[in-house]
């Protein structure tokens, strides 16, 4: 069952090509479909480093304008089979990982991304800034929804 938690999610591909060090520092999250750690938080940020036995140390932090106050969680993810390839485990609790799939990757510049969990209810657009072109953004979401994620529920997340 665990493996299933690292799973990806059916017609999806993570991106060849992938280089860690490159996808290393701040991204903003421009949409999300939502879940219940991140529900109602804005100005959302993943920041992504090298840890010391080789795998990549995540912080995300979004604030919650209800509450008037940030929140952070810190967890940890490795390669799952060829670090060449975009897919990840990550863990923000103990033992227990889920699935990070890139699959979509600005090769170029390494200036937007978009993720998804094991299943099609996890789904991440991201960039280097606050705000994504609206063209690329509206390219990203049609890739989307041809997978077969439901845009139309996407967050679209202030910053």
């Amino acid at each position: 069952m665990l493996w299933a938690c690292i799973g990806i999610p059916e017609k999806v591909i993570p991106v060849e090509g992938f280089e860690r060090d490159r996808y290393l520092g701040t991204w903003y999250e421009i949409a999300r479909l939502d879940h219940s750690f991140e529900r109602g938080l804005e100005k959302v940020t993943a920041v992504y480093s090298l840890r010391d036995d080789g795998g990549i140390r995540v912080v995300n932090r979004g604030y919650d304008p209800l509450r008037r106050k940030w929140k952070e969680a810190v967890g940890k993810a490795y390669s799952v089979g060829d670090p060449r390839v975009g897919r990840l485990k990550v863990s923000f609790w103990g033992p227990f990982y889920s699935s990070y799939n890139i699959i979509d990757l600005d090769f170029e510049d390494y200036g937007h991304a978009m993720v998804c969990g094991p299943s099609k209810s996890y789904l991440w657009i991201l960039a280097r800034a606050p705000q994504l072109d609206p063209s690329l953004k509206s390219k990203l979401i049609d890739k989307a929804q041809a997978l077969g994620f439901a845009t139309d529920k996407l967050i679209h997340v202030a910053h």
